[in-house]
């Protein structure tokens, strides 16, 4: 333990490498929670395909490690995770008014939203 907390809380590579797959952990939550129609009507490409390229772009890192200098598989997965949330993610939601998904909970909150003159 000693060693973990003495190299790696230390190092800003492990630290970048963290950061690399915290961002991609929440580009493929992102997208997991969209709705499939709005990624027909942005004209992008299918919510199956990004879910693919982004899970796998994620299990991979956590599979053999962030390593952003060495690995071009990281590289890869994260230029897709930034084309994700760059390109694909704000035609979604000027699509979706900005909203997720259109199951229960969704309309719950908006139904939560607007009593009270629309503020929480």
């Amino acid at each position: 333990m000693s060693y973990f907390s003495s190299y790696q809380l230390l190092n800003p590579f492990w630290w970048l490498s963290v950061g690399i797959i915290l961002f991609k952990a929440f580009a493929f939550v992102d997208a997991a929670t969209r709705r499939e129609d709005a990624f027909r009507a942005a004209d992008k490409k299918t919510k199956p395909f990004w879910l693919i390229v982004l899970g796998l772009a994620l299990v991979l890192d956590l599979l053999f490690g962030a390593n952003f200098i060495s690995s071009f598989l990281t590289l890869a997965g994260l230029v897709a995770a930034i084309v994700y949330m760059v390109d694909v993610r704000p035609a979604i939601r000027a699509v979706t008014g900005g909203r997720g998904g259109s199951d229960r909970l969704s309309r719950a909150w908006r139904s939560l939203g607007r009593r009270g003159n629309g503020r929480w």
